[in-house]
């Protein structure tokens, strides 16, 4: 048996691959409250014994790690290569025109939350595995699946994962772009708030990591005082209520934190709506020294931030989780990619230099390093290959501002899924895979398996 008997099969089994991945997306794998065997809710742990049973159903040996994550294992060797996937994913949202969890087909297009990130790679790495396995190639490394349950959320799962198991020589996680990312920025998060006796309420989002393409608001004014938003790309609604009130709606466009640029902050567009209203003292200051730092930049100007280096430019978006009532600014969420040379106190600093002196401040804050693997190693030379075989193109990495599994192992990389120049809808409305772009990452996966794990 050799390579084109995998490819061979892979292609003889794509109804199944799609028929694998529509069950996985049917789970609404957001994280939720922790049961027994479950902590990060009843949804991920049903995602991820579908999972597992899929791979065991294949003849895998399978582990299921407290609910934390999942490990399918194939093959035979001394060192252990990891792929490194994640069955949880973010809130649905609104704005779709399929239903979110449905896995509907229309058009050569495959929808669904996850089918994209991180599921559809998932599930495209265990059919990899099938046909490798299928052929029969002698292995000389052992490779390993890992399904992550808490990569949206905190990646907890990786942190137990790394307490009690075996880490892996090499790792790479479909869970970027291709070519190869070989370099993740600095990430850094905080949540600022103010107490106080406040007229407003404020609500958006639900994760910080993702820019909030819609917002919601009540003032003490009557929906007559509402001047009109006409800024380009946001959409407002005003809703009388009783007693002077009325509501507001700020609806923009959603889309990753690490790529703020390609979204339309309908936090920052409220709070320079709001900046304009006739508000009482303390509302109106705090919504002021709000919208005079944040504005709708997304490169930290303001702060002084607006740094590059190799790793690429700062990106910084506000808001992704907002939460205002009448006692205050409780949390307002700020998410920060950073070059690797822009370290956490000077981020911290330059925050907290703007926003303390109108009494704004964050207890807590996190951060999490970047990492940059040599071009010249074996894990960037044998991905860039294959991806140079497959596309006929000249590869380099990249570095990114995403954080994927890759930061908190040594020596990996994220490889995939996404291809330049196609349309990746991570983490907004209608996330879709054509079907050409799933049996394109289903063979250079199984190719990068082979070039990394077979003799």
């Amino acid at each position: 048996m050799n390579k084109e008997s995998v490819h061979s099969w892979l292609e003889a089994h794509q109804a199944e691959l799609i028929r694998s991945m529509q069950e996985s997306i049917a789970f609404a794998s957001v994280k939720s409250e922790s049961a027994p065997n479950a902590p990060f809710g009843k949804e991920i742990r049903g995602c991820l014994d579908h999972a597992l049973k899929l791979a065991a159903d294949m003849g895998f040996a399978t582990k299921d790690l407290d609910g934390y994550a999942g490990c399918v294992d194939y093959g035979s060797g001394e060192e252990l290569v990891g792929v490194l996937a994640h069955l949880d994913v973010v809130p649905e949202g609104s704005g779709w025109t399929y239903p979110p969890y449905g896995g509907e087909l229309h058009d050569g297009k495959l929808y669904g939350r996850g089918v994209l990130d991180d599921k559809g790679p998932a599930i495209i790495t265990l059919y990899s595995l099938k046909a490798i396995q299928e052929a029969g190639l002698p292995m000389k490394r052992r490779i390993r699946l890992i399904l992550g349950c808490d990569e949206e959320s905190g990646m907890e799962c990786l942190e137990h994962y790394c307490a009690v198991e075996e880490i892996p020589t090499m790792s790479f996680s479909p869970d970027a772009e291709y070519p190869l990312v070989n370099s993740e920025k600095n990430s850094f998060g905080a949540e600022y708030g103010r107490a106080y006796a406040s007229a407003l309420t404020v609500t958006a989002g639900e994760r910080h990591n993702v820019v909030p393409g819609e917002c919601d608001a009540t003032v003490p004014l009557n929906a007559a005082a509402i001047p009109a938003y006409k800024r380009e790309g946001y959409t407002l609604t005003v809703t009388p209520l009783d007693e002077g009130r009325c509501a507001l709606h700020m609806a923009g466009q959603s889309s990753h934190a690490s790529l703020p640029e390609q979204g339309r902050n309908a936090v920052c567009a409220m709070l320079e709506l709001l900046s304009s209203l006739p508000l009482p003292e303390e509302d109106a200051k705090t919504v002021k020294a709000l919208w005079e730092s944040f504005g709708l930049e997304v490169h930290g100007e303001s702060f002084g931030l607006d740094k590059s280096d190799a790793s690429g430019r700062l990106t910084l978006c506000a808001g992704g989780v907002l939460r205002w009532d009448e006692k205050g600014l409780q949390r307002l969420s700020v998410d920060i990619r950073a070059p690797i040379s822009v370290g956490e106190e000077e981020i911290f600093t330059a925050l907290n230099k703007r926003l303390n002196a109108a009494g704004i401040s964050a207890p807590e804050h996190s951060f999490s390093q970047g990492y940059c693997i040599p071009r010249e190693s074996e894990l960037v030379t044998k991905l860039l290959g294959v991806y140079e075989k497959y596309t006929g193109e000249k590869a380099e990495p990249l570095a990114i501002g995403g954080g994927t599994y890759a930061r908190h192992l040594p020596n990996a990389v994220a490889f995939g899924p996404e291809i330049p120049g196609h349309p990746a809808w991570i983490h907004m409305p209608d996330e879709y895979i054509t079907l050409e772009d799933m049996m394109f990452n289903v063979h250079i996966l199984a190719e990068a398996i082979m070039d990394l794990c077979c003799e």
